[in-house]
Order: structure tokens, then C-alpha cells, then sequence
């Protein structure tokens, strides 16, 4: 290898890592983004209230037929 092959790969090395670096720290702060908007989301939700008229067992059982 030449001194000038050694450099272009040095130089090329050096930029795919800042590369790669830029690119996870774009996907950390996407994440991050997303993470707050569904906390925003789910607490934008109306609370629940529960039905007055349905017995209090019901949807604790799972009726199966063979």
C-alpha cells in the first residue's frame, strides 16, 4: 500500500464512524420524540368510567366450546 491508499482509507474510516454516529443520534432523538408523543397521547385520553348496569363478574371467565 501506498501512503496515499493508507490515507484515503483513514480518512474514509474516520467519516463512515462520524457517519454512524450522526445516524444513532438521529435514531435516539426519533425515539425519543415518538416516546413523547404516545405519553402525550395516552394521557390525552378520556379517564374511564365504569358501566353502572353490568355485574361485577363479567369478563372473568372465557367461554370455549370443544
Amino acid at each position: 500500500m501506498e501512503v496515499t491508499d493508507i490515507a484515503r482509507l483513514a480518512t474514509t474510516m474516520a467519516s463512515t464512524s462520524t457517519a454512524q454516529a450522526v445516524n444513532v443520534a438521529v435514531m435516539k432523538k426519533a425515539m425519543d420524540i415518538q416516546a413523547s408523543s404516545a405519553a402525550a397521547l395516552l394521557q390525552a385520553l378520556p379517564p374511564v368510567t365504569p358501566a353502572t348496569n353490568l355485574p361485577p363478574h363479567l369478563g372473568q371467565n372465557i367461554n370455549t366450546t370443544a
